[in-house]
């Protein structure tokens, strides 16, 4: 089996791993979770961690023929559409940004939340991967894999002996991601976690986030099946699934919501384009207002 050549970048703010997964024998390549940078006290748009990707192409000379998506993100504003833009001009070609094609429910639950009107989202994804679908990355194939639970939309991608998995499972010694967003489900985490416990010990799994608890000073961007059926805290071998969701709901219940998650979702269900302009001529997201009876 050919193997792809991974490229990990950290994104310390929001600690998301994004990824360049390229064929080292054509030089064709994905790019995986890529992170707009945002400043919630400015409300300040950048694009830092977005270049950093785009230099990284360019100096391996790579040809980026997709800008895949997990999920609709909820701590982290996406920079796929900045990233098609630039490499539209400067490949010559604009690669299609892909994700799973449940995101079409998704999308229409956080535009009617936030007042979204349906043709700034409507159009914004150029592929929608159904269960199993498989695509070339040069000579490389990819398969996509649905991994509900974090959120019902959620994919991964197998590539090799590589699996992408965004946010449906953590680092060994974090176990799992929240499963009480809106479409969520403990029960499902559980299931997609054993899923891809599954596959052959020496695949690798690359997270989507990480979070080094006291005692691992850096983060890291996978493990082995191997290692996470013999170490992961929430879902190594022998646990049972009853437990789990015990676990996980009460865990739920005791977090506070991702400190971006109006204006990420907001981006993210447009696939990473800026809100159209207010009659003011500003670019504005929503902001809903917790408020008291008077």
């Amino acid at each position: 089996m050919s193997e792809p050549t991974v490229h990990p970048l950290f994104e310390p703010v929001t600690c998301t791993w994004q990824y360049i997964v390229a064929d080292p024998n054509t030089k064709r390549a994905v790019i995986i979770d890529s992170v707009l940078n945002y400043d919630p006290i400015k409300a300040a748009v950048t694009t830092e961690s977005a270049d950093a990707i785009l230099k990284t192409v360019e100096d391996n000379e790579y040809h980026v023929d997709m800008i895949l998506e997990t999920h609709a993100h909820a701590d982290h504003l996406t920079a796929a559409s900045y990233i098609q833009s630039v490499l539209a001009k400067s490949q010559g070609s604009k690669p299609a940004i892909g994700i799973g094609s449940r995101i079409k429910q998704v999308q229409d639950l956080f535009a009617a939340k936030y007042g979204v009107l349906s043709k700034e989202y409507e159009t914004v994804f150029d592929k929608f991967w159904s269960d199993d679908d498989e695509f070339a990355i040069g000579i490389l194939t990819a398969r996509a894999v649905h991994l509900p639970g974090h959120t019902p939309d959620h994919m991964g991608y197998h590539i090799g002996s590589n699996v992408f998995v965004g946010d449906s499972i953590f680092h060994v010694d974090i176990g799992s991601a929240r499963a009480d967003f809106p479409g969520g489900s403990a029960q499902d985490i559980f299931k997609s976690g054993r899923k891809l416990l599954s596959l052959p010990e020496d695949t690798k799994i690359w997270v989507g986030h990480d979070y080094p608890p006291e005692g691992r000073d850096a983060p890291v961007p996978f493990a082995t099946v191997k290692e996470h059926r013999q170490k992961n805290k929430h879902l190594k071998d022998g646990t049972e699934e009853e437990d789990f969701v015990d676990m996980r709901r009460k865990r739920d219940a005791t977090l506070a919501a991702p400190r971006l998650i109006h204006p990420s979702l907001q981006i993210n269900i447009r696939g990473g384009q800026l809100p159209a302009p207010s009659p003011s001529g500003v670019r504005m997201v929503h902001l809903p207002l917790v408020t008291p009876s008077w």
